[in-house]
């Protein structure tokens, strides 16, 4: 028998230390929100792929749909033979884009290459060239998308320089010393000390932050951004990469907000497992980048345009929207209960819009000190336990569920349990 100790030696070998694993254990199959190892053991799957399954592993109807368009054809490259599910899936979010009036859609294969071309869109239609993103922010591991990234370690240290006229400004946490008002006071300073706003083509914002903790951009803050971009002409870029299809509640997470992007960024959920990216935006924007200037030879590909199409009709059909605001509230209700007993770790600052959840751990009971160290030990007993559970953070101190919106109750509880069991002092 293949065990994961064999696995892990021969990955050593012949896969480069920069491709980290989170665990030490081998995939074998999965359902839903369960997954097996390759030894046969079980576990509860509180990581999604990291945000990718919020329709579970291998749902019987985008299995179907990609398994009927694999029969049909795997690629012809969409730039030389068209295909329907590429246009369809189009139409659909055209449809479902968080702004008024016309929409287009463009599809790629990853988040950080729909990051890159909202980019080259936002500068194609601005003429402009500067870029400002946010601190925690995580936009992806390409060139580009690492420079907009807002946190240096592991993804920027040994890879630089990068490329020019990309800024930051903090991103407000006040529990962690960072204010809205700051912000914005650290904004108006970029926009005095190092590019003023006529040379910003787009200020790249997530609804609720992924790798950078799970912090939720303060209403405040998205329509204040909204109002200084409408004054100066500048595009706002939502990245749903991670937040979007109905991890939040709603199908993109800055709709809490009611402010209205120039520009949406989407991946991971949006195939249900299948490589597949895209970017939507408002008519006019989408129009402006010269033909032949976006593409790719795998973008857009007909399986995953297939099972897209099905997730979506799965979100809407099994009412998953609802489903994850009463996951979501099964799960924080729960961490209020575990926070409160003394036999546990000190955790606290539990947050998070439908069933995008973080939680914090701390130093100590009622302080705001981050422990790493710590977070990366129950990460460690959550496994031993049966539970796939990830950290993330600018301090490493959050952990993040992001269990499939499909889960079973019976299978949810059993995670939670876990989970209980794994934060013991």
């Amino acid at each position: 028998m293949t065990t994961n100790a064999d696995l892990l030696a021969r990955r050593q070998q012949a896969v480069p230390r920069a491709l980290t694993h989170a665990t030490p254990a081998f995939a074998h199959h999965a359902r839903n929100a369960e997954i097996w190892d390759v030894e046969g053991r079980r576990y509860v799957d509180f990581a999604g792929g990291i945000a990718v399954l919020n329709t579970g592993h291998c749902h019987p109807r985008v299995m179907q749909a990609a398994m009927e368009q694999m029969q049909r054809f795997t690629h012809s490259c969409v730039q030389v033979l068209a295909y329907e599910p590429y246009v369809a899936l189009a139409e659909r979010l055209n449809a479902l884009a968080p702004f008024a009036g016309p929409a287009r859609t463009i599809f790629f294969t990853t988040g950080a290459e729909a990051v890159e071309n909202a980019v080259k869109i936002a500068r194609a239609a601005t003429g402009r060239s500067g870029i400002i993103a946010f601190s925690g922010a995580f936009h992806g591991r390409t060139l580009l998308a690492s420079g907009l990234t807002g946190k240096t370690l592991p993804y920027k240290r040994g890879t630089g320089p990068f490329p020019p006229e990309l800024y930051h400004v903090p991103f407000p946490i006040p529990h962690h010393g960072t204010t809205v008002a700051e912000s914005l006071k650290s904004l108006d300073y970029l926009f005095r000390a190092d590019i003023e706003p006529s040379r910003v083509a787009a200020i790249l914002v997530e609804p609720v932050q992924g790798e950078g903790g799970f912090y939720e951009a303060p209403h405040e803050l998205l329509r204040e951004l909204r109002r200084i971009c409408d004054k100066h002409g500048i595009l706002l870029v939502s990245d749903e990469v991670q937040a979007g299809f109905g991890r939040t509640g709603r199908m993109f997470g800055i709709e809490h907000s009611g402010v209205e992007p120039d520009l949406v960024t989407v991946a991971k959920s949006l195939a249900g497992g299948f490589p597949l990216s895209g970017v939507i935006g408002r008519d006019a924007v989408m129009q402006a980048a010269e033909p032949g200037a976006l593409g790719g030879t795998y973008a857009g590909n007909p399986i995953a345009c297939a099972a897209a199409l099905a997730v979506i009709e799965v979100i809407e059909q099994e009412g998953l929207l609802a489903r994850a605001d009463a996951i979501g509230a099964r799960i924080k209700a729960r961490l209020e209960q575990i926070a409160r007993r003394n036999d546990v770790l000190p955790i606290g600052a539990i947050r998070g819009p439908g069933a995008m959840v973080g939680f914090e751990i701390f130093r100590e009971r009622g302080g705001h000190d981050p422990d790493p160290d710590a977070t990366k030990r129950v990460t460690a007993r959550a496994l031993e336990e049966g539970l796939v559970l990830l950290s993330c953070g600018v301090w490493g101190n959050v952990i993040r569920i992001l269990v499939p919106l499909t889960v079973e109750d019976p299978v949810l509880e059993e995670g939670l349990d876990k989970l209980e069991r794994a934060l013991a002092a």
